[in-house]
């Protein structure tokens, strides 16, 4: 695993924390997509600029890069070697959402770009229960489709927290 992909069904999944754990473990740096997509005060990135930043990081040796975006998700997983998908329940999910909320009331969370204070908005909330299930659907293709393009490709699928724990202890 040298450049790897840490995807999951939503927000509050658990990506942040698992790519922060994985980059200590395996000492190869990691990159939050939401850093280089909002700008301070929640200001979107130019796509272009978006894309660009990431194409820097996939050319280098390494890399673990966390975060969806499916808007930018192949030029991505055209150099990664390894997707972990987390694929926790969407209650748990929801829960982490808020609960993170409270966590960083008026503060930046460490995935985020300095000046992007925590909120929580009914918007949002809606987003997750919208898309949790159609993104689960579409990632399951994504990931078949990422083993059959190279014999090394590897998926790890993590779906419950001593699963993930367990992936992380066997890095020792």
């Amino acid at each position: 695993m040298q450049r790897i992909m840490v995807v999951g069904a939503s927000a509050g999944a658990g990506k942040s924390t698992f790519a922060r754990q994985l980059s200590e473990k395996l000492h190869i740096p990691v990159h939050h997509l939401d850093t280089m997509y909002w700008k301070p005060d929640w200001i979107e990135e130019d796509k272009a600029i978006f894309i660009e930043k990431q194409q820097e990081i996939v050319q280098t040796h390494s890399w673990i890069i966390e975060g969806n975006y499916s808007s930018t998700f192949e030029g991505r997983v055209n150099r990664a070697d390894t997707i972990i998908y987390i694929d926790q329940p969407l209650l748990i999910c929801l829960y982490r959402v808020v609960k993170r909320r409270f966590m960083y009331h008026g503060k930046s969370r460490p995935d985020l770009t300095k000046g992007c204070r925590e909120q929580l908005d009914p918007g949002f909330l809606w987003y997750i229960l919208k898309t949790y299930y159609p993104r689960k659907r579409t990632m399951k293709n994504r990931l078949a489709e990422f083993e059959l393009k190279r014999k090394q490709n590897r998926v790890h699928i993590l779906t419950r927290t001593k699963e993930i724990e367990h992936f992380l202890e066997q890095l020792n």
